[in-house]
C-alpha cells in the first residue's frame, strides 16, 4: 500500500490533534494526582489574602499606569517613525496622525488611572 500526500497529512493532523488535546489533559492529571491537600494543617490560620484591599487597589494603580505610559510611548515612538518615513505620502501621515491620537489617548488614560481606581475604592467602601 502506497501512501499519498493526502494521506500523510491527514496523519499529521491528527498527530497534532492528539497532543494538542493529550498534553493539557496529562498536566491537568498530573496536577491533580499530586498530594498537595494532604500537607494541609487543618488548625492553622488560614489566609485567603496576602493584602488589604486598600494596598491591592494601591498596587492595581501603579500597575496601570505604568502600562498605560508604556503602550502610550510605544504609540508615540510609532508615531514618530511613521511621520519620518512618510515621504509626504498622505496615507502613511494619516497612520502617523493616529498613532500620535492613541499616544496622547493612552497618557490621558495614565493620568486618569489613580482617579477611576479612587472611585473604585469608594464604591467599594475600602477605607
Amino acid at each position: 500500500m502506497t501512501r499519498t500526500p493526502h494521506h500523510t497529512l491527514r496523519t499529521q493532523r491528527l498527530v497534532r490533534l492528539a497532543l494538542r488535546v493529550a498534553v493539557p489533559l496529562g498536566g491537568v492529571g498530573l496536577s491533580l494526582a499530586l498530594p498537595a491537600a494532604a500537607h494541609a494543617d487543618p488548625d492553622g490560620a488560614v489566609y485567603l489574602a496576602a493584602n488589604s484591599l486598600p494596598v491591592v487597589i494601591d498596587n492595581l494603580r501603579l500597575w496601570l499606569v505604568g502600562i498605560l505610559a508604556a503602550v502610550a510611548t510605544l504609540f508615540l515612538v510609532l508615531a514618530g517613525v511613521y511621520w519620518a518615513t512618510a515621504g509626504g505620502d498622505p496615507a502613511q501621515v494619516e497612520r502617523a496622525k493616529s498613532a500620535l491620537r492613541n499616544a496622547l489617548v493612552g497618557y490621558g488614560l495614565a493620568v486618569l488611572a489613580p482617579v477611576l481606581l479612587q472611585i473604585v475604592q469608594g464604591i467599594v467602601g475600602a477605607p
